[in-house]
């Protein structure tokens, strides 16, 4: 099964309206929502009315572009200076932020809950920042829960090592919670041209292919003959609390 997901839904009304776009048309199956940004409210309203599956896209690194409290501008201007301080920053755990990343990750579940009604269908983050190492060697995120793994990498596209390590947390993720069986990028796999071998990918497991739909070359292709034509080798589906399920919206040659 393959699952596209639009990521930075609510960020702006820009984004919002370009995933929305692509999701009618259906293009993408899901969207990972942010919180505490300018758009945010109405997105989650679109969700509601759409029923448009949504998880939570967690920032630790984007300043919030609504208002929140002194507690929670503090604890993420912290976050946010340490994980954007060096690109290494996310591998390492800060035990002298541990109340931040705590309180910055509850604030924004929180209010997800409000927005959506419900709890996420699935956690990831904002640059993957889920994965930095407060967030990962927390027990922040529930056991059980649905969370975005490492991308995925055929041999010698990376180094040894960076698989290695990419293998490692994924592993580490298996024990608490429930993977995808693969993660791509959509603009990797158009400049490398991956589609027939994540088409067989799907037909025997679960991938998910991220997407940014504000991104005009992203879009187009989104929206080109190209597209569809892959998308009616595999089988869509969406994330949901329960179980996978295949999207309302059929995807569309407009």
């Amino acid at each position: 099964m393959l699952i596209v997901n639009a990521d930075d839904w609510g960020r702006c009304r820009a984004e919002t309206d370009a995933a929305l776009e692509c999701y009618k048309k259906g293009r993408i199956t899901s969207v990972s929502a942010m919180v505490f940004m300018e758009d945010s409210e109405r997105a989650a309203a679109i969700a509601r009315d759409h029923k448009l599956d949504a998880g939570l896209h967690l920032n630790f690194t984007d300043s919030f572009t609504n208002t929140v409290s002194a507690a929670l501008k503090t604890s993420h201007r912290r976050t946010a200076r340490f994980l954007g301080g060096s690109k290494y920053a996310q591998l390492i755990y800060n035990p002298l932020l541990r109340s931040n990343f705590a309180c910055s990750y509850r604030a924004q579940a929180d209010e997800f809950q409000r927005l959506y009604g419900k709890l996420p269908s699935r956690v990831d983050g904002h640059h993957h920042m889920h994965l930095c190492g407060n967030i990962l060697f927390s027990s922040l995120i529930p056991v059980g829960t649905r969370v975005r793994r490492n991308f995925s990498f055929w041999p010698g596209e990376k180094s040894s090592f960076n698989r290695a390590y990419r293998s490692l947390v994924d592993r580490w993720l298996a024990r608490k919670y429930r993977l995808t069986d693969y993660f791509f990028d959509l603009t990797q796999c158009m400049q490398e041209n991956k589609w027939r071998r994540i088409a067989a990918l799907a037909r025997s497991g679960d991938v998910e292919l991220m997407t940014h739909p504000v991104d005009q070359e992203e879009q187009a292709y989104l929206a080109s003959g190209d597209f569809y034509a892959f998308l009616q080798q595999v089988q869509l589906g969406s994330y949901k609390v329960d179980h996978f399920q295949c999207p309302a919206v059929s995807p569309s040659v407009a």
